[in-house]
């Protein structure tokens, strides 16, 4: 009988944030399968946890994965951690859940603290609707192209970075966005937690030299959203006209008129003949 993938979330920074059920589950699987080693072992220290622990991060998840999911088909259950947060959310964990779900195993997911959810709630955006985006790529043409398809998202958009990148990244966001507001999300949890609400002009100048540490999510604001004023009968005949100067025909030109107004052809038509 095949055992289980339990995908657990691990604090963020406070330690305190890590929840009994998280803390059973990791006692009891037979193995974990963490993203490093050395740092997950610190929490296992502090909730005196023995429970073995092997590799899985980006660099070996292809291999491991299959190891991974061998062992839960001879009937062992494991967990998957991250070194911080939810694992399979911006996460080589994906992987392994998509491998387990292919298989036909069970996953179990065990809800921690989330760096996005976290940030978005408290960086004073609107956050019924958002996209998550993740770390932007460190190729620059990828890195372009992702922040240009993103100019007209209406949506409060959410983006992981890293500290040494913050300065490349907000002069690519003001060059791109404008002057939309942003809150710089920092430390969360921590003791050094900080949100910098600002636009994103005024963090590059103010931001743009490194000074700011620590991991930080940029939560930036949606594009306006421009209400189109509805076409009035004299604005139909007006296009209806230009299209007559450019050659068309009464009839042709109404009909158009008429499809981009919703205006009736014929009240159009009977104003230009």
């Amino acid at each position: 009988m095949n055992g289980k993938l339990y995908v657990v979330g691990t604090p963020i920074g406070n330690l305190s944030d890590f929840s009994p059920r998280a803390i059973e589950t990791l006692r009891n699987v037979d193995f974990i399968a963490a993203e490093d080693t050395r740092v997950t072992l610190k929490l296992l220290n502090k909730f005196e946890i023995k429970t073995p622990m092997i590799s899985y991060h980006e660099h070996n998840m292809r291999e491991r994965g299959e190891f991974v999911c061998e062992r839960i088909e001879n009937g062992e259950n494991c967990a998957i951690v991250t070194d911080a947060g939810m694992p399979a959310v911006s996460d080589p964990g994906e992987k392994l859940v998509m491998q387990c779900a292919e298989r036909g195993i069970e996953v179990s997911v065990v809800p921690g603290p989330t760096a996005m959810a976290s940030a978005l709630a408290i960086s004073g955006l609107p956050t019924g609707r958002f996209t998550f985006e993740g770390f932007l790529s460190m190729n620059k043409k990828s890195r372009h192209e992702h922040l240009l398809s993103l100019r007209n998202e209406h949506r409060t958009m959410v983006f992981y970075e890293a500290p040494h990148k913050l300065s490349a990244t907000l002069k690519d966001m003001a060059q791109t966005f404008g002057n939309r507001r942003v809150s710089i999300v920092r430390e969360l949890t921590k003791v050094h937690e900080e949100v910098i609400r600002t636009t994103l002009p005024e963090a590059y100048e103010k931001y743009g030299d490194g000074s700011l540490k620590g991991e930080i999510v940029l939560v930036i604001e949606g594009a306006p959203i421009i209400e189109e004023k509805e076409m009035t009968l004299e604005d139909a005949v007006s296009f209806a006209n230009e299209l007559m100067e450019s050659g068309s025909k009464p009839s042709e030109a109404a009909k158009k008129a008429s499809e981009l107004s919703g205006i009736k052809k014929a009240d159009i038509y009977k104003e230009i003949v």
